[in-house]
């Protein structure tokens, strides 16, 4: 997982350069000597300098704001007044966090004037917080010390989602067709969409898509079927033919991938076979790009391919999926797709099964490949992002466990099942009385600190289930 890279912006009152002229560079040391290494496991902070004006507040937050920051951790190195930053904060689209902390551990009997200008900065945090508030600018408030146990608090889980964020707001989604007819729950207005969350979609067409499987170089064909062979369990009644017409699809969707900057995309599967030149579905490409961290949804869902890529940044592995199937007996739910699923969540210790489907979903010339595995079993996150009355995001999540179950030898998608922490008729009812659509992403270990976090910064709501 890449660092998130944090704008440091330490805050003093420009009244202590004539009382005290040396106190600023002694709380610059501060930032440099201690906090910036014990931020470094984290983040990767950038610190210029202490500001008390509120122009050089400004100057430093558009320069954090030019150097593609993922967001701004605010630190009171001594009181400051609230209005030489409040309009900054504000104006930005960087992610605001303010860490209540300072030097000293203890209020003791040894606690002097120097003591209390140095560590005075609590009574500033309150005075930020209440205008920020005032304001409606979303922000987190952490308070820790370097001595504590936990040092860093929940910083670290509020930089990844801070960097989700900013990712986000740069995220190009290509869609290669069009929504599936009917589906209402992933509707969206591709202008809101850019307005409000800043990812941008971008159409696709099959007909690309179709040529530039065809004029697939053969050097290329060669090392992806070599590579099938070499990393999968490849069935009997898959031919040269079947894996060379997937290895040409999978380049043609990674060349759309390059060529137009995409973070994450979505194809409907339907625009596929009403185009009698396609050889094959890019079933295997979408898995193996989802285990790249390549966003996806299915059937032309821009919304879910943008929260699965948001989803493996967060915690990854993450990646599509859909609920197709309810255990009422063992009070779990069978995930699955029609083929696309992240690879690099299958059970260890048994190949992935590359096989052909029975019967290819939509006209195509040739036959359709899957790959065939299950998730590793253990702890996980449901989520899911959607939009609600008033064009209003909305984020849902649930811990679940991921059940040692499959994969199934008749079922020739990938497939697991997983156990909700409730009754799963109760959490079924919960998951549709919030709203909650029919495609979602699952991801490894416990990621709702860091999803509540996502939805503060995005002024979504958070339902957790």
């Amino acid at each position: 997982m890449d660092k998130p890279t944090i704008g440091l912006l330490g805050l003093t009152l420009d009244f202590y350069e004539q009382l005290a002229p040396q106190l600023c560079s002694e709380r610059e040391r501060f930032v440099r000597e201690k906090l910036i290494p014990a931020l470094a496991p984290a983040a990767e902070a950038r610190f210029e300098r202490a500001v008390c004006r509120r122009e050089d507040v400004e100057r430093m937050v558009a320069g954090f704001e030019k150097d593609g920051l993922d967001a701004i951790l605010v630190v009171l190195l001594t009181y400051a007044p609230s209005l030489i930053a409040v309009r900054a904060l504000k104006q930005t689209r960087l992610p605001v966090i303010i860490w209540n902390t300072q030097e000293l551990y203890a209020v003791d009997e040894s606690y002097d004037d120097d003591a209390l200008l140095a560590n005075h900065g609590v009574h500033g945090v309150q005075d930020l917080c209440n205008v920020l508030t005032r304001e409606r600018v979303p922000f987190y408030c952490v308070s820790s010390h370097l001595e504590d146990s936990a040092p860093l608090g929940e910083l670290p889980d509020l930089f990844q989602a801070a960097r989700a964020v900013n990712r986000l707001r740069r995220m190009r989604i290509g869609q290669l067709g069009y929504g599936f007819p009917g589906m209402g729950d992933f509707g969206v207005d591709t202008s809101h969409l850019a307005n409000s969350l800043g990812c941008t979609c971008q159409p696709l067409s099959i007909s690309e898509f179709v040529h530039r499987a065809a004029d697939a170089e053969p050097t290329q064909i060669k090392a992806l079927v070599d590579e099938y062979r070499g990393v999968y369990e490849v069935t009997n009644g898959v031919t040269q033919e079947d894996m060379q017409a997937a290895a040409r699809a999978e380049v043609a969707l990674r060349g759309l991938i390059v060529d137009y900057r995409l973070d994450a995309f979505t194809y409907q599967f339907l625009a596929f076979g009403q185009d009698d030149r396609t050889e094959t579905l890019p079933f295997v490409a979408a898995s193996r790009l989802l285990a790249e961290g390549i966003g996806f949804g299915g059937e032309g869902d821009v919304i879910s391919a943008a929260h699965s890529a948001v989803a493996n940044m967060l915690l990854p592995p993450a990646g599509f999926s859909e609920v197709f199937t309810i255990d009422f007996a063992g009070n779990g739910l069978l995930l699955s797709h029609m083929g696309e699923a992240n690879a690099a969540m299958a059970a260890q210790g048994r190949k992935i099964r590359l096989v052909r489907r029975p019967t290819p979903i939509v006209p195509i010339r040739g036959n359709q490949l899957a790959m065939v595995f299950s998730y590793q079993r253990g702890e996980a996150t449901l989520s899911t992002l959607t939009l609600t009355a008033g064009q209003r995001w909305r984020i849902i999540a649930a811990a679940v466990r991921v059940e040692d179950f499959g994969p199934l030898e008749h079922l020739a998608v990938p497939h697991s099942k997983i156990h909700p922490s409730l009754d799963v008729r109760d959490f079924l009812n919960a998951y549709f009385q919030a709203s909650g659509p029919h495609h979602l992403a699952l991801g490894f270990g416990d990621a709702r600190k860091r999803l509540a976090y996502l939805a503060k910064f995005l002024d979504a709501d958070y339902v957790e289930i």
